[in-house]
């Protein structure tokens, strides 16, 4: 843009904005984007939710790398769902020895089309002295009774993860292969065990029954349990490997992302117009000056720099916006504003202020500068994707900040487990698909400005 209008104002571009269609549909997009970081910033405090995100113990009671819950609407097959098999009270209480028997009983229905992924019980245990016994017991809905072994618990909170108890497994295979009366050419897993009818081959939907055999020394002894039946689909954007509910991520990564590329996208446009209404108003040694620092600015490179910074101090996301800023502010856009301040400040209402005596930094901030932000906002709005995008980049190539929860920090720890490898396509595409929407969302916004602010764009 070579000439800045006159007759442009802010209000102006924000009334004309709202007659473009593709505008009111990214403001909305956007608008959904800050609901959701307001969101998130008043129910999980910044700081909370990095040490969340990185707390393994957190996040126990979800399923491992689950697709998200709404694939099943486009699958051939119903994938199970977690089932939580719950304590409730005792359905007999007796004495065995010296000891006191509790015994639980718990049903659930199961009616899905594929096995579950795993299979882990929790207990919470106090205890005055011995450690109390647990025996689990399994019954499928036709009547095929299965023990899951005998297990002393520890005090406090504590787990039992029957999925990779390997004896547990050979000897249910061993038993069901006496039942049918040959061998099982493949080698089973529990879930396999406890959910297949080995006479059809298909999962045997219907009602189990979990039943607890609890023995404790003393009546004060407190046995709190309950079991997990994970399933392979959970919530919006399905989990990680660590278990993590991706849609979380997600979500704590919004105002992350929306906060990185809007400050670095304002801070860097309006240092940047202010430096060019210095050096093109005073012109002389001063002009000279920024314009030899700009071009060595405009050779330096840059995504190198702030990769070797990151790499040698290993800063966190905020000193990292601070440097970004310091590399850009003498960009290339300094040129192309100090031409638009060079137009203005022979027009007839800078000339007359200079003739009342109105001071050279009075001009420049209330005469120059407001005549300049309108044309800038496009460039300023379109340069938001970039620096969001950037931020991406920089975690995928493990330069981001361990201590938040970025989308960029998401992806780069997919594409580091093999996500797109072992078919875990929701861990890359969910966060990805943030990214672009966010693009998609300011793109729309910012080219339906460039139309207003250049007028010759309409006529295309």
């Amino acid at each position: 843009m070579s000439v800045v209008s006159e007759e442009l104002s802010l209000k102006g571009v924000v009334r004309e904005l709202l007659s473009y269609k593709s505008a009111i549909l990214g403001l909305i997009i956007l608008a959904g984007l800050i609901i959701l970081s307001i969101y998130a910033v008043l129910f999980t405090p910044f700081a909370k939710s990095g040490a969340l995100w990185n707390d393994q113990q957190v996040w126990l009671k979800y399923p491992r790398t689950a697709a998200p819950a709404w694939t099943n609407i486009f699958s051939s097959k119903k994938l199970p769902e977690n089932v939580y098999v719950n304590m409730g009270k005792p359905v007999n209480v007796s004495k065995e020895g010296t000891r006191i028997k509790r015994t639980y009983v718990s049903k659930f229905s199961y009616n899905y089309d594929d096995t579950p992924s795993e299979i882990i019980f929790f207990f919470n245990t106090s205890y005055e002295k011995l450690r109390p016994k647990v025996s689990i017991y399994w019954m499928k809905p036709d009547g095929e009774n299965l023990s899951l072994g005998t297990y002393r618990i520890r005090k406090g909170g504590t787990s039992i993860y029957l999925s990779n108890n390997l004896r547990l497994i050979s000897d249910l295979q061993e038993k069901i292969e006496e039942e049918l009366g040959k061998k099982i050419n493949k080698s089973l897993t529990l879930e396999d065990i406890l959910f297949r009818d080995f006479k059809t081959g298909g999962i045997l939907k219907g009602t189990y029954t979990v039943r607890l055999d609890v023995l404790v020394k003393n009546e004060t002894d407190r046995v709190e349990w309950q079991g997990i039946v994970y399933g392979k689909v959970y919530g919006l954007a399905g989990t990680d490997d660590k278990r993590r509910p991706l849609h979380l991520g997600l979500l704590w990564g919004a105002p992350i992302a929306l906060a990185f590329g809007l400050v670095a996208s304002l801070s860097i446009t309006f240092i940047q117009l202010i430096i060019s209404a210095i050096s093109g108003y005073y012109g002389g040694r001063v002009d000279s000056v920024i314009q030899r620092l700009t071009e060595i600015y405009m050779i330096l490179p840059f995504l190198p720099m702030l990769v070797l910074v990151q790499l040698l101090y290993g800063m966190n996301l905020w000193r990292l916006l601070l440097l970004l800023i310091v590399l850009s502010i003498f960009g290339t856009s300094v040129k192309t504003y100090r031409v638009w301040v060079m137009q203005l400040k022979s027009y007839p209402y800078v000339e007359a202020a200079k003739a009342y005596g109105a001071s050279n930094m009075r001009i420049i901030f209330l005469y120059i500068l407001p005549r300049l932000i309108p044309p800038t906002i496009p460039s300023l709005v379109l340069a938001v994707p970039g620096y969001v995008f950037l931020e991406a980049a920089l975690a995928f190539l493990g330069l981001s900040d361990v201590n938040i929860v970025t989308w960029g920090r998401i992806v780069e720890e997919a594409f580091s487990e093999g996500a797109l490898y072992k078919g875990y396509y929701h861990w890359v595409l969910m966060p990805s698909l943030m990214l672009v929407i966010t693009a998609i969302s300011f793109a729309l916004i910012g080219i339906a400005l460039d139309r207003i602010v250049n007028p010759k764009l309409k006529e295309m």
